[in-house]
């Protein structure tokens, strides 16, 4: 008993110390560490290609960018490389000259950094100014660097952030005060929540349970709580679907879709599954709340603004709505405002063009836009002034234009299709899916057109 004891207390104790994924120890890999770095080994340069692939993929962005920035590292180091990527690791095979060396690194987990994506562009531009000067060293002491990069924000900051964008993406949505409110306080408590549990590596779907969990929890109490002052609060219940957006996995969704556009099967395919099962699980999760204190999906009740101030509100929202989903992306405060800009320019027209017979009744128009014309629309206009905005500034595009068109992402259908096949409702539950579905389709159709159209890299195939 007690040698079945002692095995027991050990398999334990080695559980605690040796984590499930294996962290590599550059500085241990490298043999020739003060050798130029284009006269070192080909497996010490492979290294530092495959160290820059490793870092650009845990920022969250796209394949074709990650494989972009390993080219470019490698070329000055006199490699080929051939490169197959997918969410959470690569696989890497560099040719120099008659060799040939293979390398495959992975992730734990994935996430979205957009400072880290901006730091890795500003190293690859290094690399490419000075690269022939330096040592297999001082790269990896440059990497070192990206990777000990620390998050902008506090657990707090992140929480307001959420409830910030969330309250402004439920007025885009057509909720009031009360919605706002209630759905700043959820959502920031569960994403409070969400980030502390992250921090702490626990498992990414328990984190996205429990912060939906909380938000929701949240968003009846407050509700309550305002009920107390003003009887009628109760009657604005159909906000708490706002609180639990800030997990909609906008980015993911995004550049799945800029992948697959690219032919990176392999990546897109599995970011799309990703994106949809962190959909799935809090959406049920909503909808598992609402089935226990008895809400339902209603539509939101009128608010009676004029055309002038809805749409001076609505370009208000936006900024507020793309800043807070920038913020919770780990991008700078210049970067995200900027990002809020090409938002509230986008999303204004877009939601301009759905209500135009009701904006402006002089045109005699018998319907608006389709939302999911409106959304194309919307997301070219975002590509082609995220293109100004990096003429104008360092920022990688990326970082400006997911985060300006995440707030498109109909985050209310998909809830509402969700809960709709929960209740066996199947005809409102197709309806709601396919529009959803026609609309995420068409914002990274109308990325790929705007970057097709302003960068000549892109439109080529090699």
């Amino acid at each position: 008993m007690d040698t079945i004891a002692t095995r027991d207390a050990q398999r334990s104790h080695g559980m605690r110390v040796h984590p499930h994924h294996m962290q590599a120890a550059w500085k241990d890999v490298v043999s020739e560490g003060d050798q130029l770095a284009r006269d070192a080994s080909l497996a010490d340069k492979s290294s530092i290609v495959c160290r820059t692939g490793q870092l650009m993929l845990a920022s969250g962005t796209g394949a074709w960018r990650v494989r972009d920035s390993m080219n470019r590292v490698a070329r000055i180091l006199g490699l080929t490389v051939h490169v197959d990527l997918s969410l959470l690791s690569i696989e890497c095979t560099c040719i120099q000259g008659h060799e040939s060396f293979s390398e495959v690194v992975s992730l734990p987990t994935t996430g979205v950094n957009t400072h880290r994506i901006w730091l890795m562009e500003d190293y690859v531009r290094e690399v490419e100014a000075h690269g022939s000067q330096l040592t297999v060293r001082d790269f990896h002491k440059m990497l070192d660097v990206v990777e000990r990069s620390t998050p902008d924000y506090t657990l707090w900051q992140l929480g307001l952030a959420a409830g910030s964008a969330c309250g402004a993406f439920v007025f885009l949505l057509g909720g009031g005060p009360v919605e706002m409110l209630c759905a700043f306080v959820g959502a920031g408590l569960g994403n409070l929540v969400r980030a502390s549990m992250l921090r702490r590596r626990l498992g990414q779907f328990s984190c996205i349970a429990c912060g939906v969990a909380v938000a929701c929890v949240c968003y009846l109490l407050a509700l309550l709580g305002l009920s107390r002052l003003d009887p009628t609060a109760l009657a604005h219940e159909a906000g708490y679907i706002g609180a639990i957006l800030f997990v909609i996995p906008g980015f993911p969704l995004i550049t799945a879709g800029l992948d697959i556009a690219k032919l990176d099967m392999r990546s897109g395919i599995e970011r799309l599954v990703y994106a949809m099962a962190v959909i799935v699980l809090a959406t049920l999760m909503g909808w598992l709340v609402a089935e226990v204190v008895g809400l339902s999906p209603d539509d939101f009740q009128p608010l009676g603004l004029g055309p002038a101030a809805l749409t001076l509100l609505r370009v208000a929202m936006s900024f507020v709505g793309v800043f807070g989903f920038s913020v919770m992306f780990n991008s700078p405060v210049q970067m995200a405002a900027t990002a809020g800009v090409i938002g509230a320019v986008s999303n204004t027209l877009r939601l301009t063009l759905v209500d135009l017979p009701s904006l402006l009744p002089g045109l005699g128009l018998a319907a608006g836009c389709p939302p999911e014309a409106a959304a194309f629309l919307g997301a070219i206009v975002s590509g082609l002034l995220a293109h100004l905005a990096e003429r104008w500034t360092s920022y990688p595009r990326i970082s400006l234009t997911v985060p300006s068109i995440v707030i498109m992402v109909p985050g209310l259908y998909l809830y509402r299709a969700m809960y709709y096949m929960c209740v066996f409702d199947t005809a409102s539950m197709l309806s709601w899916f396919v529009r959803a579905v026609l609309i995420v389709a068409f914002l990274p159709v109308g990325l790929g057109i705007a970057r097709t159209l302003t960068d000549p890299r892109w439109r080529k195939t090699s």
